[in-house]
């Protein structure tokens, strides 16, 4: 896909009184990424990207049955503390919107509006550092566009594992009398092939509708590409995250020579802190009034001023 870089743009500054400290910017990068730029009012020359996690999830961190503004708080947060974002749909939200959702939309297509991204700020200078930051599956896809000279990087509920393994994991401590399926129709899977043999009760994960994509994220290995990366890197992920454990950072960790590794207590995989049990947890993922946690704020911005 070609980058062609869309020059037109308009000013949205939001008003939320006194507290408000920067102003709010949409951008349109290519043909199928719009984000919102959000600088601080006294400026900044540093720019982190924000990359959301697997799904429809707009630059915001919301899907239909999931709205958090998670990843709008993050970008806030940072702007009060003197960091300018740049945070974008992915391009499947925009797909949706114009009805013409690609059905062989592949995840490279991710990484390659992830280095759009970076390409395009590059391009302008307007910033002296660039950092990506990359949430759930946006951790690969970040680690894959870091590739592209910039000044650090920091994961968030990244895996350590492909998503093959990661999803064989789950099943395992989920639904184990379908362990051995799953791992039959991931090896055919790897060697290039679609298959109908696997667990109905997995269909949104094996459906013939999602397999090529599927192929195409499970070729990546996080931890081996991680050992690419010759740059500052900040691994982060909580204790009570649902879907990425605790382990899937120390493998990061283990394999990066140039990493930080910080477990945040009770914090879950939309980033906020939990003090309950699962219901609660999983509560969250539709809290719009939910806070994202205080110690991953101030763990990310003391990785990128030191």
């Amino acid at each position: 896909m070609k980058n062609l870089v869309l020059l037109f743009c308009f000013m949205s500054v939001l008003t939320y009184g006194q507290e408000t400290n920067y102003t709010e910017t949409d951008l349109i990068i290519t043909k199928w990424i719009d984000g919102s730029l959000m600088v601080p009012n006294a400026g900044s020359d540093v720019l982190a990207i924000i990359i959301g996690g697997s799904g429809p999830t707009d630059r915001d961190g919301n899907q239909n049955f999931a709205k958090t503004n998670n990843l709008k708080k993050l970008a806030k947060e940072l702007a009060h503390n003197g960091i300018a974002t740049f945070r974008y749909d992915k391009r499947i939200v925009k797909q949706i919107k114009m009805r013409s959702v690609d059905p062989n939309i592949k995840f490279d297509d991710f990484v390659s509006d992830a280095i759009a991204v970076v390409n395009y700020f590059k391009t302008k200078q307007q910033f002296k550092h660039l950092y990506i930051i990359g949430h759930s599956q946006g951790s690969l896809i970040g680690m894959l566009a870091a590739q592209k000279d910039v000044d650090g990087f920091i994961s968030l509920a990244g895996a350590g594992q492909s998503i093959d393994a990661v999803i064989i994991d789950q099943v395992e401590k989920t639904a184990p009398m379908f362990t051995e399926d799953s791992k039959r129709a991931f090896e055919v899977m790897k060697s290039g092939k679609t298959t109908t043999d696997y667990p109905l009760a997995l269909a949104s994960i094996f459906d013939s509708s999602v397999q090529e994509f599927m192929m195409s994220w499970m070729k990546y290995d996080p931890a081996a590409v991680i050992k690419t990366l010759e740059i500052p890197v900040l691994l982060i992920n909580g204790t009570k995250d649902l879907q990425v454990s605790t382990s899937e950072a120390e493998l990061l960790h283990k394999a990066s020579a140039q990493s930080e590794l910080k477990l945040i207590d009770n914090m879950n995989h939309v980033l906020f802190i939990i003090q309950g049990d699962d219901q609660e947890n999983a509560k969250s993922y539709n809290d719009p009034n939910g806070k994202v946690s205080d110690t991953l704020i101030n763990s990310i911005v003391k990785f990128i001023k030191k």
